[in-house]
């Protein structure tokens, strides 16, 4: 078995994601603002969170080191949501940045800090100059977000898959962490 790195911020811990974590990513994806914003991924049972672990987030890990990470707060382990570096997305020529938590826990600053901590794996450990972030027009607080981040919006794009435009943006990391 490989050891996988566990990260830390100054109140959350993030790992990649494994087939362990079946049961909280079927909760996060079923949640309202995953489906409002990212939409129905047909992940209905703990089964079939754990295949989409093992068949779509995994092999990216074991193939470039960086996938999705499960976020867990410091200071009682519960997992909280995800946030990670996607490479091989239709339509988008690089690696993006994304993240998804479970509703009671936005607006507390969460996200923006494990945003950060992936972002600076990303240049610091895995050597990315820049990184795409790509949300719908109706998820605003995502796109605040990406702002805060330091990412520039660049174009509406509909990529591959997708029925609506999404918005694209970039940054270059070294510049924003």
């Amino acid at each position: 078995m490989m050891d996988i790195e566990v990260f830390e911020t100054e109140r959350l811990f993030l790992r990649p994601t494994i087939e362990e974590d079946a049961e909280f990513f079927l909760e996060l994806q079923n949640s309202s603002t995953w489906l409002q914003y990212i939409g129905d991924r047909n992940v209905n049972t703990v089964e079939d969170a754990a295949d989409f672990i093992k068949h779509k987030i995994f092999p990216q890990y074991i193939e470039l080191g960086y996938s999705n990470f499960t976020v867990f707060l410091k200071s009682n382990s519960a997992p909280i949501g995800s946030c990670g570096l996607y490479a091989g997305r239709n339509g988008i020529e690089g690696v993006d940045l994304g993240f998804a938590f479970l509703p009671e826990y936005h607006n507390k600053g969460y996200a923006y800090e494990a945003a950060k901590k992936v972002m600076q794996i990303a240049y610091q450990d895995f050597g990315l100059k820049k990184l795409y972030a790509i949300t719908s027009e109706i998820n605003t607080p995502s796109q605040r977000l990406i702002k805060k981040l330091g990412l520039e919006f660049i174009e509406r794009k509909c990529l591959p898959d997708e029925d609506d435009e999404s918005l694209i943006y970039i940054g270059e990391l070294k510049t924003l962490i």
